[in-house]
């Protein structure tokens, strides 16, 4: 898209908008559960551990991996006490395993604005339908359900899968934030992307004729892109 459909001109809301409950979304191959370290530890644990294949998840986090499953199930409970952010873990309800987490974060709604992040899924569900599933729920409970007038996509501008997840879903790229933070010693340039209230419907239609079964052949292949039907 060459232009954004900016409102900058509207009379903003003076009521603020409502965070996200801490409740399940649920789609028609993965459910977001909230996080309980009880239920999600071990299947979370087996996701992002065991392996360099698993374990390279952790690679642009500000945390991880851990060194044994103890330390991992502490900082599990610490996330689910939480309210800000407000992490989910993700199954997968054909294997009824564990995805990876995502979390609603850096929540401001008295301007609605809200960031998804802390994101990672096992390499099993990276770059699949129920990890694009998974994602849109979350956009939409945001923009639909909540009607926030931005969701925020931000990343490690060395980590390039997250930032061509970002462009794929439709968020528009505003910028690096240089010498940002300071994650595990070294420093972070952070890459900005946004999706506005006014690109929304749109984009959640591509989502949705992507998201359909139609739209995948007998062997789980996409019949058509979601740069293509965002496209289009």
């Amino acid at each position: 898209m060459d232009e954004r459909p900016l409102n900058e001109d509207a009379v903003a809301r003076t009521m603020a908008w409502a965070v996200p409950a801490r409740a399940p979304l649920n789609g028609g191959s993965v459910r977001l559960e909230p996080l309980d370290p009880a239920a999600h530890g071990e299947g979370l644990f087996a996701a992002s551990h065991g392996s360099a294949e698993h374990e390279a998840v952790w690679r642009y986090m500000s945390i991880g991996p851990f060194g044994d499953r103890g330390s991992f199930q502490s900082w599990l409970a610490e996330c689910a006490a939480a309210a800000d952010p407000l992490a989910f873990a993700i199954r997968d309800l054909d294997t009824d395993s564990m995805m990876g987490m995502a979390s609603f974060m850096r929540m401001t709604p008295a301007h609605g604005v809200i960031e998804i992040g802390f994101i990672w899924f096992g390499p099993e569900f990276q770059r699949s339908r129920q990890s694009t599933e998974a994602l849109f729920l979350m956009m939409d409970h945001a923009m639909t359900a909540l009607g926030y007038r931005r969701l925020e996509w931000k990343c490690n501008a060395l980590n390039e899968k997250s930032r061509a997840a970002a462009l794929r879903l439709g968020f528009w790229f505003e910028g690096v934030f240089h010498q940002h933070q300071v994650t595990k010693g070294h420093n972070r340039d952070t890459a900005w992307y946004s999706i506005i209230d006014g690109e929304w419907p749109t984009l959640r239609v591509a989502f949705q004729t992507w998201l359909a079964p139609a739209n995948f052949d007998a062997d789980g292949r996409q019949r058509q892109s979601l740069r293509d039907l965002r496209a289009g």
